[in-house]
């Protein structure tokens, strides 16, 4: 029997061992080692993840690898493939820390064979691995082959129960099955194979590639058959080290020590269902389990957001982050990150990438945990008063409009709801629910087809009604420069150029304004845009918040109710976007910095004309006559850069006008009006210590503004920064636009990405290397990336087209030189000969083929020409009948139909000349015959 949970495995199999074993076998037996790719398939966009060890050799399987690539020369092959299943066609999430084996994250070991061995040695070295060098009871394994499918004319696959055979293994211990069907078991477990039972594993796939689906459903063999293994790295430990389940073994233990030092839980106990009566153990599986799919997937490029992928981080980290408060009774807002460490330690020496982004991912995950619990306990106390409702109606699920307002108010996946419901024995109304998430999009989509720009503005008149109001304060926006939400009262609400004492009255998805006492919400302005979000009452009504304007000081928030009513005097929470202002508050303080830079490499004329800080980036319009060279465009961004290195603290504080105006280097808006007081921003400096000696010199070393917008703690927070476009947009006027954080990230990928590309279509030649530069220059030129990674391609772009060029114009000339040559030397040897039929070696170059026919025209000879097209497959043909053969009644269009009858394609001309391309290559030779034969009869 396997040993109980609550020993920690202290035997030789440690699964850093069991890892290093699998390397050295297949090292031993000529296979190459291939990193792992990237969790994150950015160049498949058929995959949310790398879900299984086989994704990177796609193009070898499906025979569209490209030649020159070292990809091309693998022939055996082995890694260990980090591996996401969550979302999608393959997703484990929602039983990750229900049973002993499902994860969302998993190691993949595999061996590959490209062409090379096949059934034999796969199962040869596979029984040989379990039994020889792992020492696994041949007993306990059991095997199973593919069983046939009559269907598809496909005979049971008997040659590889004979190799299973000749290993030793018994009869009844293989079983006909699915070709990925290979378990282990504690018992003679026929029956029980691919049954379900958790004590009966698979642990490893050898899959045979030898037939290719056609279009009409048949199976084609393969030319070249593969070998594609899996062996799931958690499964084999868990055998090796003797534990019912993945979560006993020691990849996962060390990191159930940190969550039990971090939570002071009681440790871990290996139970399940209801013996797991407090939930704590399967909260430390999840939450083991979430940190290491955020861990890869973060350090690979993935970002948590609303879409795709980054949706399904998100409800990772949701559903982890809930069983941490709820379960192991800590805060969040940092668990998460403070996890990542011992993951780091225990897997950082064979995937080195998660050791480097460290800082980035830690920020990545406080942003997100930070933000979900601000809406966790709510959204935790509506379902309570959701779940009571069912319970005090005696019914068994939660209405599907209920769990809709769960995710769309407080950001619950429904995937969480689901679980919190089983919890409590409820199911959820599906039906329902996506009928609410369907009626929310079309009303969305409604809103946005109306009027994309509608934004409810106060005229004067309506200025002057609130002005006499007194029951309608100007609005309190201080707490914007904070983190948070904060409650509020409604004090007005305007709805078409009248106010309302309710919404009662206003029709279903209509837009109007919503006026608080105060306001957590930023106002566009000072180039910043306005904050989203919502104004809620809890459990009752939803304002979504889509435009902020302030107009004489009072804030109006423009949206829509979603659900339930607002009234006059209403109670609510005023909760911005926390996800969206943070990139703001980056962007912001990064055109600060920039501005700062600009000054200091360009000089002092240096006035700031405009600026946009959007989430997604930053733009920037400047005085200065001429385009910034790219030497003063790099100081710029690496004095930017240097900035945020330095990791410097921003401060903030508002002081009286004529005071603050006398700071030196301070940069203000020529033209602007400032209020006074008047809000100065610097880095670095305490406003305290600068306003105590206004006038020292010294202050113009770093970045004084006034500025009422939205900014960082520390200029570290910004990350990065990259300059995307350096323009014109007056006489005199540029622009800067650049981006920081995730963009800058993401930008710096692309860019590697060309580099990768370029560097790789380097090792190419002739057509196949003209068309992938010709493709890339034009993606290059389109893309944002940064100006300076991209002038630096182009750069390289442009040298290999030249020398490209030049080597495709000697190769051409020699190429000519050497067909002319032939010709000549033909009829030189064969003077009596009319004729001059060949295959000329030229890549298809219908050109130089035409410059034999005009030699063949001078020397008054006819002409066959054939070239082959290797790339595209093709063959290019040219001819000329002389004269002599067309008075015989020789016709190059009768001649060039002989050929096209035989290698297809087309072909066109005249009487005495024609030529065009065939697709048939196989037949080129049969071709060369048929021109012979053709003019024979003529010669």
């Amino acid at each position: 029997m396997a040993a109980s949970s609550s020993s920690v495995y202290t035997g030789p199999w440690t699964s850093a061992r069991v890892r290093q074993q699998f390397f050295d076998y297949f090292k031993a037996k000529d296979h190459t080692f291939v990193q792992s790719s990237p969790t994150i398939p950015f160049d498949d966009p058929t995959l949310l993840f790398a879900n299984a060890g086989m994704n990177q050799y796609k193009s070898i399987f499906l025979g569209t690898v490209d030649p020159h690539s070292e990809l091309s020369k693998l022939k055996r092959a082995f890694n260990s493939q980090k591996c996401i299943r969550a979302g999608g066609k393959h997703n484990d999430l929602e039983d990750v820390g229900k049973d002993s084996y499902h994860h969302t994250f998993f190691e993949m070991l595999g061996n590959w064979s490209f062409g090379d061995y096949f059934k034999k040695e796969a199962v040869e070295y596979s029984w040989d691995l379990l039994t020889n060098v792992y020492k696994l009871p041949a007993d306990r394994l059991y095997v199973t082959y593919f069983e046939g499918d009559p269907a598809n004319g496909l005979e049971p696959d008997l040659e590889a129960k004979r190799y299973w055979l000749d290993q030793g293994v018994p009869e009844d211990h293989i079983l006909p099955g699915n070709a990925k069907d290979n378990f282990w078991g504690g018992r003679n477990a026929a029956h029980l194979v691919n049954q379900d039972d958790p004590d009966v594993l698979e642990i490893w796939n050898n899959v045979f590639i030898q037939f290719n689906r056609e279009a009409d459903g048949s199976l084609k063999s393969l030319p070249s058959k593969h070998v594609d293994t899996g062996m799931g790295f958690e499964r084999l430990v868990s055998v090796i080290q003797d534990k019912r389940s993945n979560y006993d073994t020691d990849v996962f233990t060390p990191i159930f020590t940190k969550i039990q030092e971090l939570t002071g839980v009681r440790p871990y106990g290996g139970k399940f269902g209801a013996e797991d009566a407090d939930g704590i153990d399967t909260a430390y599986r999840v939450v083991a389990d979430h940190v290491r799919t955020l861990t890869f997937a973060l350090s690979d490029g993935g970002v948590p957001n609303n879409v795709g992928r980054g949706y399904v981080l998100r409800r990772i980290l949701r559903r982890g982050s809930r069983y941490a408060r709820k379960k192991l009774g800590v805060p969040i807002g940092s668990f998460f990150s403070s996890l990542v460490p011992i993951v780091v330690e225990t897997m950082g020496d064979i995937f080195p990438e998660i050791t480097k982004k460290f800082d980035d991912i830690k920020e990545i995950l406080d942003e997100e945990e930070e933000s979900f619990s601000r809406t966790l306990d709510r959204g935790e106390k509506l379902f309570d008063q959701f779940a009571t409702r069912a319970a005090e109606q005696n019914i068994k699920e939660l209405n599907g409009k209920d769990v809709w307002r769960l995710y769309d108010t407080f950001g619950f996946p429904v995937d969480l709801t689901r679980l919190m419901a089983e919890e409590l024995g409820l199911a959820i109304n599906d039906a329902e629910f996506e009928a609410a998430q369907q009626h929310s999009k079309e009303a969305s989509k409604g809103t946005t087809k109306k009027d994309t720009a509608e934004v409810v503005k106060l005229d004067v008149h309506d200025l002057a009604a609130l002005e006499k109001d007194d029951s309608v304060p100007k609005t309190d926006d201080s707490a914007k420069f904070g983190i948070g939400n904060i409650t509020a009262n409604v004090k007005a609400i305007f709805y078409d150029k009248a106010f309302h004492p309710s919404t009662k009255d206003i029709p279903e998805g209509a837009t109007f304004g919503v006026l608080l006492d105060r306001t957590s919400f930023y106002a566009e302005s000072g180039g910043q845009e306005y904050d989203t979000g919502n104004i809620v009452i809890d459990g009752v009504a939803d304002f979504e918040v889509t435009n902020v304007q302030a107009s004489n000081g009072y804030v109006v928030h423009t949206g829509s109710l979603k659900y339930g009513q607002l009234d006059v005097g209403s109670e609510v929470i005023s909760s911005y976007d926390e996800l969206r202002r943070w990139p703001l508050r980056n962007n912001h303080t990064a055109t600060h910095i920039l501005n700062f830079s600009l000054r200091e490499v360009l000089g002092d004329h240096i006035d700031q004309k405009g600026s946009l800080v959007a989430p997604s980036k930053l733009r920037f319009d400047f005085s200065h006559k001429a385009q910034i060279n790219l030497t003063d465009l790099a100081k710029v961004e690496s004095m930017s850069i240097d900035w945020i290195k330095r990791n410097v603290r921003v401060f903030s504080k508002e002081l009286d006008l004529p005071t603050a105006s006398k700071i030196p280097g301070l940069r203000a808006v020529f033209g602007e009006t400032y209020p006074d007081p008047v809000r100065v921003v610097t880095l670095e400096y305490d406003v305290a210590e600068i306003s105590n000696d206004i006038e020292n010199p010294k202050w113009r070393s770093t970045s004084v503004e006034f500025c009422g917008g939205t900014h960082v703690a520390k200029t570290g927070d910004i990350k990065g920064f990259v300059i995307t476009e350096e323009s014109g947009i007056a006489k005199g006027i540029r622009r800067i636009v650049a981006v920081t954080g995730h963009e800058a990230q993401e930008v710096t990928r692309q860019a590697e990405s060309f580099q990768e590309r370029l560097s790789q279509l380097e090792g190419l030649d002739g057509k196949s290397k003209d068309t992938a530069l010709k493709a890339l220059t034009v993606e290059l030129g389109r893309s944002d990336i940064s100006v300076l990674r991209k002038a630096e391609l182009k750069e390289k772009a442009n040298a290999v087209r030249k020398a490209l060029d030049k080597e495709t114009k000697e190769k051409e000339a020699a190429a000519n030189k050497k067909a002319l040559e032939d010709f000549n030397n033909y009829f030189t040897e064969n003077p009596e000969a009319l004729v001059y039929v060949a295959v000329v070696e030229a890549e298809g170059n219908a050109k130089l083929l035409q410059g034999i026919a005009s030699a063949a025209r001078k020397a008054q000879k006819g002409l066959y020409v054939f070239s082959v097209d290797s790339e595209n497959n093709k063959v290019a043909h040219v001819n000329y009948v002389a004269p002599a053969l067309k008075e015989k009644g020789a016709d190059a269009r009768d001649w060039a139909s002989k050929i096209t009858d035989l290698i297809a394609g087309k072909a066109g001309g005249k009487e005495d000349s024609a030529q065009g391309v065939g697709t048939e290559v196989e037949k080129l030779d049969d071709a060369v015959a048929a021109a012979q034969q053709y003019i024979q009869q003529f010669a």
